[in-house]
This record gives C-alpha cells, sequence and structure tokens, in this order.
C-alpha cells in the first residue's frame, strides 16, 4: 500500500518522521463543511531509503497485508462474533429479545478484546513504512 507523505524530521538511525493526510469520505474538503471530528494528519516513522530530507513530498509503502489483517480484525471480526452470538443464543432456545441482548453483549466483549489486542499488536510489532521515493 503507498501514500504520499511529507517529511518532517530526519532523525539519526536511518528513519524519518512523515505527516500523511488522511481521506475522508466526503471527499477531503473539511473547509465546506468542517463536521470532522477526526485529526486530518497523521504522524509515522518511515525507513529513510531515499535520504528524503524535512519539507520534501515522498512516497511511503506498507505491507498491504497488514493493513488489511488490521482491517479485517476491526471491522469483520465484531460482526461476525454478533451474528454467531444470536445463532448460539436462538440454537440454546432464548427469545428473540435474549438472543440480540446476548449478540449485542457478545459484539461489546469481542470489540473490548480488539481494542486491548490492537493496543498490544501497535507496541510490539507496528506496521513498519518505507520512503520508496520522492514526489
Amino acid at each position: 500500500m503507498t501514500q504520499d507523505a511529507v517529511v518532517t524530521k530526519v532523525l539519526p538511525n536511518g528513519m524519518a518522521e512523515v505527516v500523511v493526510s488522511r481521506g475522508t469520505a466526503c471527499g477531503s474538503n473539511c473547509g465546506n463543511c468542517e463536521s470532522c471530528v477526526f485529526q486530518n494528519e497523521i504522524k509515522a516513522f518511515a525507513k529513510n531509503t531515499v535520504h528524503a530530507k524535512p519539507g520534501e513530498k515522498v512516497v511511503i509503502e506498507s505491507l498491504s497485508s497488514r493493513i488489511f489483517g488490521a482491517a479485517f480484525i476491526v471491522y469483520i471480526v465484531p460482526m461476525l462474533v454478533f451474528i454467531i452470538g444470536y445463532i448460539v443464543a436462538a440454537s440454546c432456545g432464548l427469545s428473540e429479545g435474549m438472543s440480540v441482548l446476548c449478540s449485542f453483549l457478545a459484539f461489546c466483549v469481542a470489540v473490548a478484546f480488539i481494542v486491548v489486542y490492537q493496543r498490544r499488536s501497535k507496541r510490539k510489532n507496528p506496521i513498519k513504512f518505507e520512503i520508496t521515493r520522492l514526489r
């Protein structure tokens, strides 16, 4: 996966701090609606193999499998747990309301586990970026 970024700092260990602009679902034109509550720039560290200098626009690359894996865990797994929770509760003979409640509780537990897992995973094995070329 490649993204455009701007180098903000060059670090002595062959790394660089880069800023990546985050796109939004509304087309990244936040000046019009001002409804975005998210930070539109993300700081990351990238291996500086092209010796980019602060202020230069660059292209950074990361393993797509890591990005897609994280997206799967965050977006798909909770929905699967929700559906499985409903099916298990219904097969145990619970009423529809209780089945929905059980599936919601399973969803909440799954989200809590995923948050803890993602935070630990981010510290132990963060997604690695590399500057591949100047823009």
